[in-house]
């Protein structure tokens, strides 16, 4: 496991290249101070984890995530912090980062997290992940006003093609009456009547 470390604590960040080298398989990639050059030095390093401090000088932490994930969407990212739930946290996970850990917890919790966010993780508190549900609900909603489920948008997307009910049936591998049942529910939420105004006002405010 090859890890890059970005924190502007000069002590707190010898010892977590300290710490981290007494694990087994782990490589210290880099150790910075900063993230004004995060690209260069993830393109070189090509860290599987990144440790981020949130509140870095000249550019944030937060800022930095955005910047690591416009170039590398597999790489892990574990953020530092020393406030719980707060808004900061919240934004971090937001920009991509998978999850965090509190900086008083470094000694005894710093292995475990690695572990957990290298095997798919997402180290945080319940507050925080309520925090990212949430989020994830309303920006569902904005994009799906309706709250169609995914079984009636491919249905509906069938039928702004022009399928007949027998096709969709066929293409999606459910019975007619399913279709059927599905595409009543399909009006209901669209307050619509007929195929052809579901489809108008799909494409309309384009929901397909």
């Amino acid at each position: 496991m090859t890890i890059s470390i970005f924190e502007d604590n000069s002590q707190l960040r010898e010892s977590l290249v300290s710490f981290l080298r007494l694990k087994e398989g782990v490589t210290i990639a880099g150790a910075y101070e900063n993230v004004l050059s995060i690209a260069g030095h993830v393109q070189r390093d090509k860290p599987d984890l990144v440790l981020m401090d949130i509140d870095m000088p000249g550019m944030s932490g937060i800022e930095a995530v955005k910047i690591v994930r416009s170039l590398n969407n597999d790489v892990a990212i574990l953020m530092l912090t020393v406030f719980d739930d707060n808004q900061h946290v919240f934004d971090a996970i937001c920009a991509g980062a998978s999850g965090y850990l509190l900086k008083k917890h470094i000694a005894d919790r710093l292995f475990s997290a690695v572990d957990e966010v290298m095997t798919g993780g997402a180290p945080m508190s319940p507050s925080i992940a309520r925090m990212v549900i949430n989020s994830m609900k309303i920006a569902q909603k904005e994009h799906n006003p309706y709250l169609l489920t995914p079984r009636e948008l491919d249905i509906l997307r069938s039928l702004s093609t022009g399928n007949s009910y027998k096709l969709i049936s066929s293409e999606l591998n459910i019975t007619l009456d399913t279709v059927r049942t599905h595409i009543k529910k399909i009006y209901e939420k669209l307050h619509v009547h007929s195929q052809t105004e579901a489809v108008s006002k799909a494409l309309r405010e384009k929901l397909v």
